[in-house]
């Protein structure tokens, strides 16, 4: 259960970096949009989306081979996605090319939310139980230090009078 969140990071980590290719051309961006961007001022600005959703996808997936950050990256992701689902929504009218962008993005917010329940149940602790159960600390005998995992506190000495 534990790797699910990261899988679902690496779906939505290539789907984000689909768009990237439009970085390289006009022509890229026709291919991908269905749409002519033959005029400079909208190809700047679509190939600079087009690196956005680069570095976007780059986050989704180092997120997924680096668990704290998926706390961060699953409603970035959500935000992202959904936007976009909405303004496609409330605008209508878009091309076919427009609409495999939909059908990912649909599929995008199912990995979402797939991977953002799995990381709050590991996070919460739902699975804890299915697993070896461990001690947090025990007590060096010769010493009387506390230790844990990775420290080991000096014992609590009562006040000397």
């Amino acid at each position: 259960m534990r790797h699910v969140a990261s899988v679902m990071l690496i779906i939505v980590g290539l789907i984000h970096l689909l768009p990237l290719s439009g970085v390289l051309s006009a022509e890229r961006l026709a291919t991908l949009y269905g749409l002519s961007f033959h005029e400079p001022n909208l190809a700047i600005l679509m190939r600079h989306r087009a690196v956005l959703f680069g570095l976007l996808g780059t986050f989704f997936m180092a997120a997924a081979f680096r668990p704290p950050w998926q706390a961060m990256a699953l409603p970035v992701g959500g935000i992202s996605v959904v936007s976009f689902l909405w303004l496609a929504v409330s605008t209508g009218g878009y091309n076919a090319q427009i609409t495999r962008v939909v059908w990912f993005d649909l599929l995008a917010l199912v990995c979402l939310v797939v991977g953002g329940c799995a990381c709050w149940r590991v996070q919460s602790g739902i699975f804890q139980a299915t697993q070896e159960p461990s001690r947090k600390f025990f007590l060096d005998g010769e010493t009387g230090t506390r230790c844990g995992a990775n420290r080991c506190l000096k014992p609590r000495l009562p006040p000397q009078r």
